[in-house]
């Protein structure tokens, strides 16, 4: 019997040449990442172990993202915490470099690899053909401890995609048209494999923002066939695939899906769930307060491109916040070098460092009482871009722009 890519990677890291969906295995992880949400209570936890020993130091990543800069003196001491155990430890540490899953993506994660992160939309990895998955501190704390964990060899949901996505769409409507399919439960610890003749017309920001979504239909991962666009972008940045695994002829899946990209249209999910779809035209002149554009799903140079094009010329709507975040400090010079940032700054818009910022709704961009925000971050349930009665709509970096521009929620065609 054939194996799916989540399968062959279980298989790979469990050191079985065979493996099938619904048992468990011991298994070896290659990569550990953890950022500033939670990493001083895996520190805290740590201490507090009677022989503490980091397995293999080369295979853990710490990232300060999400409170960054410091918003309280309670993060700051957090901050140190986290700072000062990686100095000791040799921990590979970056602070002030972006999203902990776009830091991850441009410096670190090869096809085959089975990776654990401490934040839940570490399936982002996905897009690179490894099974990045998100696990809690004690099982972080483990992995870290012995180098190994246990997996429950998720089924396979198969997403064949078609055709090329129309004009002005873009796979973040793409992915939120597959959550609003399925429900925000129907992957429910499965993984979500992409292929088809569909995929080679997505590129690699694409790719990215739909497997960092699939967490939100419930997923245990999403994963990507590797290409020439998966290649292509590895030996950019200097790196091999440890294994390309991809899904054999007869694999098993729970269900297949086929999805013809043409199809697609802007989409936009309304409070309070990232299920809650519908087509962005049936939101139109809905009121806005402010608009966002970054996070680990839209925050890359792709995005921000779309974004500039939109506004070239154009102001934000008065009384419009429009807070543009890049996912990373690379993303961040390659878009002052490409003038994006002109454009930014003098239609009106507010540009952060590379961090979480307002997706996370702690730091940056809170919104009150009553508030709408529009947003190409990865959740909308109440309470989470700041007062628990306000309210989140998500969509892609071009809607979001649109938005922003005319103060209410439109499409880029309405411009």
């Amino acid at each position: 019997m054939g194996m799916t890519i989540a399968e062959k990677i279980a298989a790979l890291s469990s050191g079985n040449k065979t493996v099938k969906a619904g048992d468990i295995y011991t298994v070896e992880l290659d990569r550990l990442l953890s950022n500033d949400g939670t990493t001083h209570l895996t520190i805290d936890m740590f201490n507090k172990l009677k022989h503490p020993k980091i397995a293999d130091v080369d295979k853990l990543v710490w990232v300060v993202d999400h409170n960054l800069p410091c918003d309280s003196v309670k993060t700051a001491a957090s901050h140190k915490k986290m700072r000062d155990f990686a100095k000791e430890h040799g921990i590979t540490f970056y602070e002030g470099e972006g999203v902990c899953h776009q830091v991850m993506i441009e410096n670190h994660v090869r096809p085959g690899e089975l990776i654990f992160g401490a934040d839940s939309h570490t399936c982002a990895y996905g897009a690179l053909g490894a099974f990045g998955t998100g696990v809690g501190c004690t099982d972080y704390l483990y992995a870290m401890v012995t180098g190994t964990s246990w997996i429950l060899v998720p089924e396979t949901l198969r997403f064949n995609l078609h055709g090329q996505l129309p004009e002005g769409v873009y796979a973040r409507d793409l992915i939120l048209t597959i959550i609003g399919m399925i429900g925000a439960n129907g992957a429910n610890y499965k993984a979500m494999e992409f292929g088809g003749d569909g995929l080679k017309t997505l590129n690699m920001a694409d790719r990215i923002a739909v497997c960092n979504l699939c967490v939100e239909a419930g997923a245990k991962t999403g994963l990507m066939e590797v290409d020439q666009v998966t290649m292509d972008y590895l030996r950019e940045h200097g790196r091999e695939p440890k294994q390309i695994c991809m899904p054999d002829e007869d694999a098993v899946y729970a269900k297949v899906y086929d999805i013809d990209l043409g199809d697609i249209r802007p989409i936009v999910a309304k409070p309070h769930f990232v299920d809650n779809v519908a087509d962005a035209k049936e939101c139109e002149g809905t009121h806005i307060d402010e608009a966002f554009l970054g996070s680990c799903n839209n925050g890359r140079i792709e995005d921000l491109r779309v974004a500039a094009d939109l506004l070239k010329g154009r102001s934000v709507a008065p009384g419009v916040r429009f807070l543009i975040t890049p996912a990373s400090r690379s993303v961040y010079l390659q878009a002052m070098k490409e003038g994006l940032m002109d454009i930014f700054i003098e239609s009106g818009c507010i540009v952060n460092n590379a961090n979480c910022s307002v997706c996370w709704g702690s730091c940056q961009g809170v919104i009150g009482e009553g508030e709408t925000l529009i947003s190409t971050g990865t959740r909308n349930f109440k309470g989470r871009a700041g007062h628990k009665d306000s309210f989140v709509y998500l969509a892609s970096a071009a809607t979001v722009t649109a938005s922003a521009i005319k103060g209410y929620i439109a499409t880029a065609d309405t411009l």
